[in-house]
């Protein structure tokens, strides 16, 4: 539960409210369903990490780079918010670049990650000036040397290694095993730096890694880590120029239910222990991380009401006006997400209930088997807990169903940081071309 989601009032009039904002209050005004995000749960997991890796900047040639993976919740007003307290940005597409740029954050501080760059991306991203590309093979480096040498422009980039490491959580945010898409082992990676001094334009600047989203054991991390260690002299060996940094893309996880993932001191210390003494043969070298869930996981809650009770058979169905198309994870990666009634008395009975949505799929739910409060009726508000990371994000219009809105609160004050899509949202663009 984010740090500032609580209680106001006792029994029946007891209340669920962000900072000072009770919810069932945004929920009048802005209608069901929507996402709701707490300004300061946004800026608190960032300025712990701040403070937590400024050992750092003694033994670095510049202060460790925060780069907010926007993918996790790429709201303009959010990135607006991260950038103007020091964030930099981790981006994947040419539209989160787009999103960065509009949110004032410079492109020293932005980097460009995945496998699948286009030209057209590779070009704007060079315009906007970013700091480094994450590159993930000979074939991005062959054809980021094209685009580069078009421009006239040094592409500067950091090779992304793939220390072949199981992080231990869903197979499908897995990313440091060598069946993964995603980086170079070592034999490849000393291949590509060989092939990156060759082209004019591609200066290797960094080594980058990432092994998986929703850590919660620093084991993974700190084996990944000392690979990356041994791996930085033979690099370094064969440039013309020294690294300047390394990236450690991110992955600490978040408690969505039972988990105990490490604290973000204890993250912190391992990343200073493990970079912030290097082999006297090294260069200083600047740490880049790149967390996303971390800083907006906890941040938010999905609102949505209860639209109907339905027994049938043993089971209970709360069916409620969000939907699958809102909050995919727990139908995609049968994700947990803690949900509580918005107004009511703590404790009573409880019973197994299904909470699914309108959506036309069995699929369509956002918990099942789940105990929750019997005197849970139509018309109850409830908030799904945690779901500021890869919750709208990854919401879509299927079933024809128009986005929700979200809503911004800051101390004790909300407002509309994107407006719920419209039926004519959705029929414009095809209206013209009928």
């Amino acid at each position: 539960m984010a740090r500032t989601l609580g209680h106001t009032g006792t029994g029946p009039a007891r209340e669920l409210v962000m900072e000072s904002v009770r919810l069932s209050e945004v929920a009048r005004s802005a209608g069901t369903p929507c996402y709701v995000y707490s300004a300061e749960a946004l800026l608190s997991p960032l300025r712990e990490l701040q403070k937590g890796l400024a050992p750092l900047e003694s033994t670095g040639p510049g202060a460790p780079l925060i780069c907010f993976a926007v993918k996790s919740c790429p709201n303009l007003s959010i990135l607006k918010l991260l950038a103007a307290a020091g964030a930099g940005m981790d981006l994947v597409s040419g539209g989160e670049l787009a999103r960065a740029i509009a949110a004032g954050t410079p492109g020293e501080r932005m980097v460009f990650s995945g496998v699948g760059k286009t030209a057209d991306e590779m070009r704007a991203a060079l315009s906007a000036g970013i700091l480094a590309f994450n590159a993930e093979s000979e074939s991005e480096l062959d054809a980021l040397e094209k685009v580069a040498a078009a421009e006239n422009r040094i592409a500067r980039v950091s090779l992304r290694f793939n220390p072949d490491v199981d992080a231990g959580t869903h197979p499908y945010i897995a990313t440091g095993l060598k069946r993964n898409k995603f980086g170079l082992s070592k034999k490849e990676l000393l291949r590509a730096v060989e092939r990156a001094v060759s082209l004019p334009h591609i200066r290797v600047a960094g080594i980058s890694m990432h092994i998986g989203s929703q850590l919660v054991s620093l084991a993974p991390m700190r084996e990944a880590y000392a690979s990356l260690r041994a791996l930085l002299a033979p690099v370094n060996s064969r440039l013309k120029a020294p690294l300047e940094f390394i990236d450690l893309g991110g992955g600490l996880g978040i408690r969505y239910r039972n988990e105990k993932p490490p604290s973000i001191a204890d993250y912190c210390k391992l990343v200073v222990k493990s970079f912030g003494k290097l082999p006297k043969d090294l260069p200083p070298l600047r740490i880049l991380i790149e967390p996303g869930r971390l800083i907006s996981g906890p941040a938010g809650v999905l609102l949505t009401r209860v639209l109907y009770t339905k027994e049938q058979g043993k089971r209970r169905f709360l069916i409620c006006d969000g939907a699958m198309n809102d909050l995919i994870r727990p139908a995609l990666y049968e994700g947990f997400h803690e949900i509580v009634p918005v107004t009511g008395p703590a404790g009573g009975a409880r019973s197994k209930m299904d909470v699914v949505g309108p959506v036309c799929e069995s699929a369509d739910f956002l918990a099942q088997d789940r105990m929750l409060p019997t005197r849970i009726q139509e018309g109850d508000l409830l908030a799904v807990l945690d779901a500021g990371a890869y919750g709208f994000s990854m919401a879509s219009n299927y079933n024809s169903r128009p986005r929700p809105p979200e809503i911004l609160i800051e101390k004790d004050r909300f407002r509309v940081i994107r407006p719920r899509e419209t039926l004519d949202d959705l029929l414009a663009r095809e209206r013209a071309l009928c």
